[in-house]
């Protein structure tokens, strides 16, 4: 806990199921998803409680050596409820889409938190520092995060030929090809300066989290300047490498100009769909400084 926690006195913090109350800031939090897990390494808090990783269970690797500690309290569906008692939290933080029904539950266990998107890991850093009583932390970390953007940008205005650039972050699956249309990664390349192409961007505007592809007639459908590829990494290899070869070996792939002028990057899986945090957002940030082979101030 840091300076500026220890010496608040008693607040509300408005979220999006209703306001939670606290008499100082909370010391033992209860992390129920992953960008929440992220986010409270990145205050400088270990959560006694955290779900379990969707891979590399149960704990991503890039966040392993600082949850060595946080017990785990079942994934981001069912989290078990009498374990997240058990650790007697001072603050419960969750996330409409998953733990609306447990509300009330949660709530009688501890102060809940709610917020209302998994992958805004803006918002969700903003409304941890707030429940936290780490609001300035929050707000140095996002100013240095506009910083880091401010001179990406900078950087790929001056040395590449056309910018800003279209971008494809595709998800290579045993029976389909996803194709990430905002979400996470979406998010941070967005930031980033990278734009959609007219159809990710008529999906964006439906709501749609992506748009699958299940035959190669359509691969002209992910044209754009820049792909960003990852495997489904819990997937049977054989049926991933079968895939791949029936994608990346029809006609249609090599016509695709991300894939004929080489702007194809393997990506990983983790740190550019499956972490939504500010830590994993400024790891995708240092992908791209590499792949563009930009100088990084880091």
């Amino acid at each position: 806990m840091s300076t500026e926690a220890e010496s608040m006195s008693a607040y509300e913090v408005e979220h999006q199921l209703g306001v939670a109350e606290f008499e100082e800031p909370p010391e033992n939090v209860v992390t129920l998803f992953q960008g929440a897990n992220d986010t409270a390494v990145a205050l400088g808090y270990e959560p006694v409680g955290i779900v379990e990783s969707w891979l590399e269970q149960p704990v991503y690797e890039y966040l392993r050596d600082d949850l060595s500690e946080s017990t785990i309290v079942g994934d981001e569906i069912q989290p078990n409820l009498e374990e997240i008692a058990a650790l007697e939290p001072d603050v419960i933080i969750a996330t409409q889409s998953r733990h609306e029904e447990v509300y009330e539950q949660l709530s009688d266990i501890a102060p809940t938190v709610v917020l209302e998107e998994l992958n805004d890991f803006k918002a969700t850093l903003e409304i941890m520092g707030e429940t936290l009583g780490e609001e300035d932390q929050a707000k140095q970390l996002l100013d240095h995060w506009d910083e880091r953007i401010e001179d990406f940008q900078s950087q790929m205005e001056s040395t590449q030929d056309e910018w800003p650039m279209t971008r494809s972050v595709i998800n290579f699956r045993s029976d389909s090809l996803r194709l990430f249309v905002e979400g996470f990664p979406g998010s941070v390349l967005s930031d980033a300066g990278f734009e959609m192409p007219d159809n990710q961007q008529q999906a964006y505007e439906n709501d749609e989290t992506f748009i699958e592809l299940t035959n190669t007639e359509s691969i002209p459908e992910l044209e754009s300047d820049m792909f960003f590829v990852y495997l489904q990494s819990n997937q049977e290899a054989d049926e991933l490498d079968e895939a791949w070869q029936l994608w990346t070996g029809h006609p249609l792939w090599d016509e695709l100009e991300a894939v004929d002028q080489e702007q194809l990057e393997m990506v990983d899986e983790v740190i550019w769909s499956m972490g939504a945090g500010f830590i994993a957002a400024n790891e995708m940030l240092d992908d791209l400084y590499e792949i563009f082979e930009l100088e990084d101030g880091e």
